[in-house]
């Protein structure tokens, strides 16, 4: 396993999202002081789900037909995705922001 450096602390404010470009795009988020990175392409649509929607704990909306995600495990909480996005382990050193791949 290797970090891929995605950003600095300062360049994702709380509440924002971003794609990182790898293979396959990780959608970096930033939550209530926490950052949380899964697979960019909802399980059910293949909309990005860094263009989605943040909702309240730590959830994410896809953009495309509305399925939600958690962040913390990328479980699948509702129709129609039933699949869960893959999760990646976030480090935060020296206000720069790794994902583990």
């Amino acid at each position: 396993m290797s970090q891929l450096f995605a950003c600095t602390v300062e360049e994702l404010p709380d509440g924002e999202a971003r794609k990182v470009e790898y293979t396959p795009d990780i959608a970096l988020f930033h939550y209530n002081g926490e950052f949380f990175a899964v697979g960019d392409r909802c399980s059910h649509g293949n909309a990005s789900i860094s263009e989605g929607y943040l909702e309240d704990n730590a959830t994410v909306e896809c953009p495309l037909h509305t399925a939600s995600f958690c962040l913390r495990t990328g479980r699948a909480l509702c129709l129609p995705a039933t699949d869960p996005l893959k999760t990646y382990p976030v480090v935060v050193e020296g206000g720069k922001i790794y994902i583990t791949v």
